[in-house]
This record gives structure tokens, sequence and C-alpha cells, in this order.
């Protein structure tokens, strides 16, 4: 007999399954529906009508509805069990930083800090555009530590720590890269066979570079991903960006 002590226990069979809800389902999360749909029901929010045949291909359920306007995200209220947050937060709502553990509703909530992502397959997910326009890197006394994942192996963090993650948790979802900026665009140029980009001081880079491309230069962290490894127990099929290039 159903146990009313699981909250799942006392439902129909066919509303037992684990129901995954997926916001923001672009690349990463078609890239984790692919690991969770042969098991599980997934449905993602799209505030977009035309992609809605596109996620049936992919054997996800999809869910019409915008974040901007609450009206639309009623019908979502208990549908799911699980649910994978890709969606950017608004710039405009202190609220996504100082509630962003669900202490307030004391949701359940595993947080991935996420560095670059990049795939071989990801529409502008490898440096070879940025190689052909010739952008400058800074010099190597001035550049700084870049942090990447593959695409794969953060939706395959994704889907692990639905399951593994510890409660009001933050995980570096970071692959074992120890590379400056520059040197990545060196072996991306010897990679594609294109020239490596010149080289700038900072001291002239607000003068010759894009403002997002300075906000990116003006932090260096190497991040630390033991979690990753140890508590969502994630094996990189990546575990460098070197190796997750020359695998496209």
């Amino acid at each position: 007999m159903p146990s009313n002590l699981n909250p799942l226990g006392a439902l129909p069979a066919r509303f037992r399954r684990e129901r995954v809800l997926i916001v923001g389902c672009g690349d990463v999360g078609v890239r984790v529906a692919g690991l969770l749909a042969p098991r599980l029901r997934v449905m993602a929010l799209t505030s977009s009508r035309g992609r809605v045949p596109a996620l049936r291909a992919q054997h996800i359920t999809p869910l019409v509805g915008n974040l901007d306007e609450r009206a639309t995200l009623r019908r979502l209220a208990g549908l799911a069990t699980r649910v994978v947050h890709l969606a950017p937060p608004p710039g405009d709502n202190p609220a996504w930083r100082t509630d962003l553990f669900g202490r307030s509703t004391g949701t359940r909530t595993h947080v991935l800090r996420i560095p670059g992502i990049y795939a071989p397959d990801r529409e502008g997910g490898t440096p070879r555009a940025r190689l052909l326009k010739g952008t400058a890197v800074l010099t190597p006394q001035d550049d700084v530590y870049t942090n990447h994942i593959h695409a794969d192996d953060l939706a395959r963090a994704c889907a692990a720590a639905l399951w593994r993650g510890k409660p009001q948790r933050v995980t570096n979802a970071s692959d074992d890269t120890q590379m400056h900026m520059g040197e990545y665009f060196d072996f991306a140029a010897g990679l594609y066979g294109l020239p490596k980009p010149p080289r700038v001081p900072r001291s002239t880079a607000q003068e010759q570079l894009p403002l997002m491309l300075l906000s990116f230069m003006s932090e260096s962290r190497r991040l630390e991903n033991t979690r990753l490894k140890q508590e969502l127990r994630l094996r990189l099929k990546y575990p460098t960006v070197v190796q997750g290039l020359q695998a496209g």
C-alpha cells in the first residue's frame, strides 16, 4: 500500500515518477534533458512558442511562460519534483543575491558556480571567431587565469546536483585547467591553424578592447573543484580545455 510518509507514495503510479522542470532550456538545458529524459519526465519552460516543436523533438514537454510575467507561471506550481534553473538572474532584482539559497522559503537548493562554457558543437563555443577577428589578449605579465567547463560536463554536473547536491551549498563547476587566458588562445590558434592573438599591456587595454572583454580580464581566479568530484562524484569527461577542444 502507498505510504503517506512518502510525498510521492500516495499518488497514482503515473505521478510517482520524478518530474524535472528546466528553466532556461538553451544549449546546456537540452544537454541536461538528454541525460534525464530516458528515465524521467522532463519539462522545460520557454517564453517562445516557436521553440515548442524543437523541444518536443528532444522528448521534452514544453511549458510556455515568461519569468517576467508572473501570471504565466501559476500553472507551474506543483508540476515538478525537482527544478534545474539555468536562466540568468535579472540584474535589477537584489533578491537573487540575498536569498540565492532559498532560505526564506525552506527550499533545498544547490548552486553551481559556472565559469566559461565551451564546446565545439555549441554556438560560439570555441575561440575560433575571436581569433579570426584578431582580438588582442593581455601580455604575459598582465595576463589572468581563466576557468572553463565543457558543456557536456556542465550538463552532467547539473544532473548530479539534482540527486547528490547538498542543500544550501555552492559548488564550482569547473574543470582541472590551470591556464592563463593568453595561453588558452595561443593553444586554440595552433589547433585551428590561425595566427596567435596580439598581446597588449593592461595600461592600454581599455583603448583597444571591448568593455565586456575587459570585465573578464579584471579578475584572476583559479577555481577549486573538489566538491564537484567528491560530493557530486562527477568524473569529468574532459578534465582540461585542451582535451575538450582537441576532441572536437
